[in-house]
């Protein structure tokens, strides 16, 4: 038995921007739930209602798709470079804040902690993972300080932002896990203005 002619009237279910947006979305969401080994192209193309082929047109390889999800769910961090830009004065608190506000935020907090984990477990995720912050994230941020060894001032301030994603939400560690976001803030921004303005 075979599936019979495409339907005609709805190319909009396969091609164009619609199509691109809901492969996006059904790849964050798949790699969110399953994780980026059992994620496959086939199963990002049936969940978005569009024919595999399509994907691979759009994206390409699986590990393409996985970037374009990355960027997808770390497009809030996009704004940090915005943040920095506000000056020197307050930049550690204003930088842990907005970081923290991403991770409290439930609908931006699920796809990047399935990033996180999949970065983990999968070489592949990670290298994309590194490929996206360092391009898009650390090196903007970098742009925009004043101070020797910029690159590495910001990756040491990602590196403790990071650690704190992992013990909080990743490992739920306590009295991490349930400490209010402004008490952490008040902790780690002196740490964060000292890496990223003193010379």
């Amino acid at each position: 038995m075979t599936d019979g002619p495409k339907r005609r009237g709805r190319p909009s279910r396969t091609t164009g921007p619609d199509a691109r947006t809901r492969i996006l979305d059904a790849a964050r969401t798949e790699f969110a739930e399953r994780g980026y080994d059992r994620t496959s192209i086939r199963g990002v193309a049936r969940a978005a209602g569009v024919d595999s082929a399509l994907v691979h047109h759009y994206f390409g390889t699986k590990d393409e798709v996985f970037a374009a999800a990355v960027e997808l769910s770390f497009e809030p961090a996009l704004v940090i470079p915005a943040v920095l830009g506000e000056g020197t004065d307050g930049l550690g608190e204003r930088l842990a804040r907005y970081f923290l506000s991403v991770w409290e935020n439930p609908a931006s907090r699920a796809p990047l902690l399935a990033i996180m984990r999949s970065a983990l477990t999968h070489e592949a995720a990670a290298k994309v993972l590194r490929g996206f912050v360092l391009r898009r994230l650390l090196e903007r941020v970098a742009e925009e300080l004043d101070v020797p060894d910029a690159t590495f001032r910001a990756e040491l301030a990602a590196s403790h932002m990071i650690g704190i994603v992992m013990l909080r939400y990743v490992l739920r560690t306590e009295p991490l896990a349930s400490a209010p976001p402004e008490r952490i803030v008040e902790m780690v921004a002196p740490t964060l203005q000292r890496y990223l303005t003193e010379t």
